[in-house]
């Protein structure tokens, strides 16, 4: 299995739980923590330096487009 479908994996596990929870995943849980936040830490790290493979860039974006659309509202606003 060559990076780029691996990359490909993680990139679909990350957006399905997303749409399926809709929500972030929580860096208090040590599960979600360690499947989800800590690489989409490390990817927006390689987009924010320009180390980012051209072609995730994109799905990439789509992904925080996602993520910003599932942010936890506060329940007492």
């Amino acid at each position: 299995m060559t990076q780029d479908e691996k990359w490909l994996i993680k990139y679909q596990e990350v957006r399905d739980f997303i749409e399926t929870n809709h929500r972030k995943p929580s860096r208090h849980d040590p599960e979600e923590r360690y499947k989800y936040i800590n690489w989409l830490k490390q990817q927006r790290k390689l987009l924010n330096v320009g180390a980012l493979k051209k072609v995730r860039i994109e799905p990439f974006k789509e992904l925080m487009r996602i993520w910003e659309e599932n942010k936890r509202v506060n329940q007492y606003v």
